[in-house]
């Protein structure tokens, strides 16, 4: 069962093929799949996790710190398109994203380690990434400082500054900005990395889910809680075909920037402005 599962996730073929490998039919392999993804699923909470104490934090805060010493960071945040069929029905063209496929717009946040902390995989394709964030229980808690008074986190300019989401600056000038520009693109590009390494090692994400849409959000939340197993056991990157690749690069997600109402941005900006003037300055 577990093997057939693997096989499944690894490959994104369809059950009848799965089960001709495995020696069993199309109902059976169905079954097995369906129960072994259902059981690794409802462990999300053992492996997907935000840190949930001081020392925990301070370890990710110095993960980061280290790739290019950007101060307090303990997430890179960004979304990704998962490639799916066509759902069917009257609300199918909500899946279609403006690539022209359907797809599920999957947000996560990794550490420096490409471990994924926070994972949502319930909004269609057409989503907005600043919408989904919105309206996940991961801003909630980052607004209640449930992770510390002054950690951060960063994202890319399709989200909205806020004085816990760091975004770049769109035109920077002085020394003092460009370094920040180029500590907050570095800092952030372990998600970029994350998404990689997850659609390599679990095709299925990039060449598409040929499943009721019922499933995907298990089968997505499956291939992350083993993604992260992967990580823990620093298991080596699998070797990816032309095919993988490519589709790995039409599902990159590349958001355009939003606009915020003035007063909003002035005061999310203002925590921005002090680390470039307090912090980055000084380290020229």
């Amino acid at each position: 069962m577990v093997f057939a599962t693997l096989r499944f996730l690894a490959t994104g073929s369809i059950y009848s093929v799965v089960g001709e490998i495995c020696g069993v039919d199309k109902a059976t392999s169905c079954r097995a799949i369906d129960k072994v993804i259902t059981a690794i699923s409802e462990l999300h909470h053992e492996f997907i996790s935000m840190p949930t104490n001081l020392d925990e934090i301070s370890e990710i805060r110095q993960g980061f710190y280290n790739i290019c010493k950007f101060p307090r960071c303990i997430g890179a945040l960004d979304c990704t398109h998962v490639r799916i069929q066509s759902p069917g029905g009257e609300n199918a063209e909500l899946f279609r994203n403006r690539k022209g496929f359907f797809s599920f717009n999957v947000q996560a946040l990794c550490d420096s380690e490409l471990i994924i902390r926070n994972v949502v995989c319930r909004w269609q394709g057409s989503a907005h990434d600043a919408n989904i964030f919105k309206n996940s229980r991961l801003r909630a808690r980052l607004e209640n400082k449930d992770f510390g008074a002054d950690s951060l986190i960063v994202g890319d300019s399709g989200y909205g500054i806020k004085n816990y989401l760091i975004t770049p600056l769109a035109n920077p000038h002085t020394p003092a900005e460009q370094l920040f520009n180029e500590a907050q693109i570095r800092t952030r590009n372990p998600i970029e990395r994350c998404f990689g390494v997850w659609k390599r090692r679990f095709p299925i994400l990039s060449l598409g889910i040929r499943q009721n849409i019922r499933k995907i959000e298990r089968i997505i939340i499956t291939t992350a809680i083993l993604h992260n197993i992967a990580c823990l056991m620093r298991d080596q990157l699998p070797q990816v075909n032309d095919e993988e690749e490519a589709a790995i690069v039409i599902t990159n997600n590349v958001e355009i920037p939003i606009q915020q109402p003035m007063n909003a941005a002035n005061v999310n900006n203002l925590t921005r402005h002090l680390l470039i003037t307090e912090y980055f300055q000084r380290l020229l």
